[in-house]
């Protein structure tokens, strides 16, 4: 697959949903690219890409750089990935800014040509993510705007979560133009939002909330690796 050509799987139909698997964070603290990292005989960006190829859904990796799009198709087995979005960085920057707000806004605006609905943003450091949680969020989409996990504490998880593509985009320029990089600015006030609570309804279906891990450093995997076998 070329990173020019990544909408050739995709059909002009109207489609109601894609995964948005965001790639293109620093990684700072893990020393490398998380998500080609191998831990036993997978990457963990594969362990995520398997678990949702097990939908009907189009899956996207969303890259910073045309540089790392060619590092993951050198790298895993993209079979299941319908294309590669990258960032559309020199849009509002003059200088290389990382933000998950920049690699949504450049995929609302690639799916909203391509007539998709929604789209469900997961970041490529959960890669413990649970089907039934998946299945989950999308069956409660309907009829709203957005479906997002909440903790009891009011945290939100906003990379765990479904957005409205044409809102998105709108939303996601507008802050990107005023230098907001909060993800929670996306939802709009006049949007219908379907918060999930993880530890009432999320943690019937995922008892350790693996879904909810995130992988920050190397360290964190050498503690709960064997739950990728679980």
């Amino acid at each position: 697959m070329n990173y020019k050509n990544f909408v050739i799987k995709i059909s002009s139909e109207r489609k109601y949903l894609a995964f948005l698997l965001l790639i293109g964070g620093e990684s700072k603290r893990f020393g490398e690219d998380k998500g080609l990292y191998k831990i036993d005989k997978n990457r963990l960006i594969e362990y995520q890409i398997n678990t949702l190829n097990e939908f009907n859904y189009d899956i996207f990796l969303v890259a910073h750089t045309k540089a790392q799009v060619r590092e993951y198709i050198s790298s895993i087995n993209y079979e299941a990935v319908t294309g590669f979005i990258i960032d559309e960085s020199n849009r509002f920057f003059t200088e290389d800014i990382r933000s998950p707000m920049l690699g949504l806004y450049s995929s609302f605006k690639e799916l909203y040509k391509h007539s998709y609905q929604k789209g469900f943003a997961i970041s490529c450091d959960m890669p413990f993510i649970q089907f039934k949680v998946i299945e989950l969020l999308i069956n409660q989409s309907y009829n709203y705007d957005c479906c997002m996990p909440i903790w009891k504490n009011r945290y939100l998880e906003p990379l765990f979560a479904i957005y409205p593509i044409k809102k998105g985009f709108y939303s996601s320029q507008e802050n990107l133009d005023s230098k907001k990089y909060k993800l929670t600015n996306l939802i709009k006030p006049d949007w219908e939002v379907n918060y999930i609570s993880i530890e009432n309804t999320i943690k019937k279906l995922d008892k350790k909330l693996l879904t909810f891990i995130n992988i920050n450093k190397k360290e964190d995997l050498e503690k709960i690796s064997l739950d990728l076998n679980k």
